[in-house]
């Protein structure tokens, strides 16, 4: 079973999100969940990614995986005379292949293929907003028929 993540740039009540955030993941995994693929912009991607990271000392086979959008996206790291590229060392790092996509659309097409690849979309939106990357993905995945938890 997969999960995916996706949520605005801001999140108000952070601490309560927080909670109920960890509440959900860890009920997700209780059910037999182990893959979770989330973005890397804003902060509910960053409250996510700590989120998982903390579940992860406690159930060691669940696997993360974190898209981007751009090689930008991507540090170098100098090891001597080598260069290296990394964004995180411990989840693992992918891009789809969305190098012919319009560069303000990334992101909604990076949404759209977690959400064809999920069986459950995990969400901080506010479903009132009429515009913007997070409501577009929740009507996305509501329209494919995936379960929807939305913690806004």
């Amino acid at each position: 079973m997969k999960i995916c993540f996706i949520g605005h740039r801001n999140v108000f009540n952070y601490k309560d999100i927080k909670t109920k955030l960890y509440n959900e993941i860890k009920k997700q995994i209780k059910n037999g969940a182990k893959f979770f693929t989330l973005g890397t912009h804003g902060m509910f991607n960053q409250l996510v990614l700590s989120v998982l990271r903390k579940l992860r000392e406690i159930y060691t086979d669940i696997e993360i995986e974190v898209v981007i959008t751009s090689f930008c996206e991507i540090k170098p790291i100098i090891y001597g005379k080598d260069k290296n590229y990394t964004l995180y060392d411990d989840v693992k790092t992918v891009m789809y292949d969305i190098e012919t996509v319009h560069y303000k659309r990334k992101i909604v097409v990076s949404n759209q293929y977690m959400i064809d690849n999920a069986n459950t979309l995990i969400c901080y939106v506010d479903t009132s907003k009429k515009y913007g990357g997070a409501i577009l993905a929740y009507k996305y995945a509501k329209k494919k028929g995936l379960h929807i938890v939305n913690l806004f």
